[in-house]
């Protein structure tokens, strides 16, 4: 739908270092004149609204597990239908949104209701580019920077382009198509990913259900797999791993520091990126080949393997095993494979943030093979699923690649570097694609946003 869009016609000065030029007929202006704070008070009747980097301003849900309904409702501000709420410490981090109804927001955030014709979508859009979000993080004031605010008064000089309003709308028409475009996209491999993943996962249950040599098989004594081979010893977590639970500390961003939203679901694959925006963080220390488990929403299968000391979020269990017991890829294997998660989960507590603690998985019996025969699993696993592993890799990648044109695209259209008003917009029916297309990290973002 972009093949032929083009720059404009003519462009000028707009004095701004962050966009030095804008089309010759746009404005250049501050956000007070675009957007004036609502901070009003006492609706207390009205639904709970919350900021998520994922999917913008929502209604809170209130059900089990979720967030616990502040006690004094009426010091909540007001949002109306079409404002812009932003988290204070967050906006840097794109979390901005449009309020999809009247609803309340917490007082630690801002509300930004637009003035005269001003589209709030286009500014959305503009607000979540990376250039933007870098000016919003140098406009922002702390003690020290973890700490720093993006106050109304911080974010009202802050300078924008201001199309005229009806070009506002219809960038924002065409950039809502487009990211619909892209989610569908998304979501269609995300789907073969998934599929991908069960046949791996396939594999390896065939593995742990019959071993390798034709075993005589003993069904019914394990609680999680219905079957395993005879000659493994069956017995307990708990006197062959340890859960290290010594806490650790470090002052500089690290990769060397593991949080939830950075390891893939399934594959346990660390994402990249550092975790650490303030002068500190405190984690659980993990040595090389200790294996990760997350211990909220476990059925997201958060489980890996380290290959180098380091810092764990607190919502991991850090598991050493004995070394003559357990090789550590095969003690990874087998907590991340489908039937262990799935029994895991079911008896994991909480609603809609369920949790498991280290009490009960050390308690589940599980089938254990010999040193020999645990190395030649890993090896025959690892062989059998190597073409599903290149599979997965190469759809990643592509979404990477598409994730990256959308962002692309999205900044030269709000910057006025693309022309849009004469594109061919199609209309793109919305199913809740959001869900579908967030990443793991994205998802573990709302769940922790969750319970702090």
């Amino acid at each position: 739908m972009n093949a032929a869009l083009k720059p404009y016609p003519q462009y000028r000065d707009s004095g701004v270092d962050w966009l030095p030029t804008v089309p010759a007929h746009w404005d250049f202006v501050r956000n007070g004149r675009l957007f004036a704070e609502r901070n009003e008070t006492g609706f207390p009747d009205l639904p709970i609204l919350e900021v998520s980097l994922r999917t913008g301003v929502r209604v809170r849900d209130m059900e089990g597990g979720r967030k616990q309904q502040m006690a004094d409702r009426a010091k909540y501000k007001r949002a109306a239908k079409g404002d812009i709420a932003y988290n204070i410490m967050r906006m840097w981090q794109g979390s901005v949104g449009i309020a999809p109804c009247d609803g309340l927001i917490s007082p630690a955030y801002v509300v930004a209701q637009p003035l005269d014709d001003i589209e709030p979508r286009f500014y959305t859009y503009l607000f979540r580019i990376t250039a933007y979000m870098r000016e919003v993080d140098f406009a922002s004031r702390g003690i020290v920077p973890d700490r720093n605010r993006l106050y109304w008064q911080y974010f009202k000089p802050l300078l924008s382009p201001a199309p005229p309003s009806e070009e506002q709308r219809r960038i924002a028409d065409f950039l809502d198509a487009y990211t619909a475009q892209v989610h569908r996209l998304i979501a269609a491999k995300r789907r073969t990913i998934a599929a991908l993943i069960e046949r791996k996962q396939a594999i390896l249950t065939g593995l742990l259900r019959s071993g390798l040599d034709g075993a005589t098989i003993i069904t019914g004594d394990l609680p999680w797999i219905d079957q395993r081979p005879g000659d493994w010893r069956v017995n307990r977590l708990k006197p062959f791993v340890r859960n290290i639970t010594a806490l650790g500390t470090v002052s500089e961003p690290s990769e060397s520091i593991i949080t939830l939203d950075r390891v893939e679901s399934w594959s346990g694959r660390v994402l990249d990126g550092s975790p650490v925006t303030s002068d500190t963080f405190t984690g659980k220390l993990f040595e090389k080949d200790d294996v990760l488990f997350g211990k909220l929403r476990p059925y997201l299968a958060k489980v890996m393997r380290t290959n180098e000391v380091g810092l764990a979020g607190t919502e991991f269990l850090v598991l050493r095993s004995k070394p003559d017991i357990f090789r550590p890829i095969f003690l990874e294997l087998l907590l991340r494979s489908k039937p262990f998660i799935d029994y895991v989960a079911s008896h994991s507590v909480g609603a809609k943030m369920p949790r498991t603690e280290w009490e009960a998985i050390a308690a589940i019996p599980v089938a254990i093979p010999s040193l020999m025969q645990q190395d030649r699993l890993c090896e025959h696993f690892a062989a059998a699923s190597g073409d599903l592993d290149e599979a997965i890799a190469k759809e990643r990648s592509q979404i990477d690649l598409i994730l990256e044109y959308r962002d692309s695209l999205i900044a030269a259209v709000v910057t006025g570097r693309l022309d849009v008003r004469d594109a061919v917009i199609p209309v793109v029916e919305s199913d809740g694609l959001a869900d579908d297309t967030a990443t793991d990290g994205e998802d573990m973002e709302d769940a922790l946003d969750a319970v702090d």
